[in-house]
């Protein structure tokens, strides 16, 4: 394990670098950051002076290597826009998105597991059929269209919720206050999840359900609960983990568009207006960031891969 683990990290070097050299790429067809500055107050000489001295006047992949040249040093640069380091400025955002990600995850896989269980398990039955068809619609749901939805009911109607922030402005910041911030943006996030995730494992479990030594455990007389229990759980953990891994990346960049609706200050909202203000080292730091999180998550499900199942080998 520990070989296929370095294995996986050396592996891991080049894709990272292939990755980020093609969101330089990308982010370079936006055109130059200086183009935002520009106003009556702003000269071309001083907009060129200021390029020259953030090395954007020099050829694309000189730039690259000069960014790479710095990250290898354990330098993410400074914010165009803000004139901060990056590194600072991710530090500051990523609480509240791991805190956001983190509760949706946990919510989303807590519903969706005994209702996609149970779903397969009673195939065909009343109860299936309602927690199919709840998957199909909370999938077809655009995320944008829930969140503006709920804002307009809960906040604008009723009242009873705050429409964005993560704490109230004025008041000292409390537990209370920020889980009342998290109810709208945290709905959002486990709807857009919970209904592609029922379906997987429901898919999954039935696959299972219908393998040759579990319909033998049966004929021997073994209860059905005991059959579902003992064996066909166990089996449909690996899928189920896998949903678990694939979940990670997927609710990172569907963080941006969540956090710029209730403007909750996290990487989301951070890397909306790196976007926006062309801020290519911000752009390249959150960019550098996700990777990670995908290459990690992606590590850290076949190592959980081998604890759940001892006879899973990895060459």
């Amino acid at each position: 394990m520990i070989r296929y683990i370095l294995k996986r990290i050396l592996i891991a070097i080049p894709v990272l670098l292939g990755i980020t050299l093609l969101d330089y790429a990308i982010m370079s067809m936006a055109g130059s950051p200086m183009e935002m500055m520009l106003g009556p107050r702003v000269t071309e000489a001083a907009l060129a002076e200021k390029e020259a001295l953030l090395g954007l006047d020099q050829p694309l992949i000189v730039q690259y290597f000069n960014w790479l040249k710095e990250l290898i040093q354990g330098n993410l640069g400074y914010s165009i826009k803000q004139n901060l380091p990056v590194a600072s400025l991710i530090g500051q955002n990523i609480g509240p998105t791991a805190l956001l990600m983190g509760v949706s995850l946990i919510l989303s896989m807590g519903l969706a597991i005994p209702a996609g269980l149970h779903s397969a398990v009673k195939q065909y039955s009343k109860t299936d059929y309602t927690i199919v068809l709840l998957s199909f619609i909370g999938t077809s749901i655009p995320s944008f269209f829930l969140a503006l939805v709920l804002v307009y009911l809960f906040n604008m109607k009723l009242g009873v919720l705050p429409s964005g922030g993560m704490t109230t402005l004025g008041y000292d910041p409390s537990i209370g206050d920020t889980v009342r911030h998290m109810i709208l943006p945290v709905v959002v996030m486990v709807v857009s999840l919970l209904g592609n995730n029922i379906r997987y494992i429901r898919a999954s479990m039935l696959e299972i359900l219908d393998q040759d030594y579990l319909r033998t455990a049966r004929a021997k007389g073994i209860g059905k609960k005991k059959v579902i229990r003992k064996h066909a759980l166990r089996n449909a953990l690996l899928p189920i983990i896998t949903i678990f891994g694939m979940q990670i990346p997927i609710m990172f960049s569907g963080s941006v568009v969540i956090e710029q609706v209730f403007s909750w200050p996290g990487l989301g909202r951070l890397t909306m207006d790196a976007i926006l203000n062309r801020d290519f080292p911000l752009i390249m730091g959150v960019s550098l960031l996700a990777a990670i999180v995908v290459l990690v998550s992606n590590l850290l499900t076949d190592i959980i891969y081998t604890l759940v199942d001892p006879t899973i080998e990895y060459s």
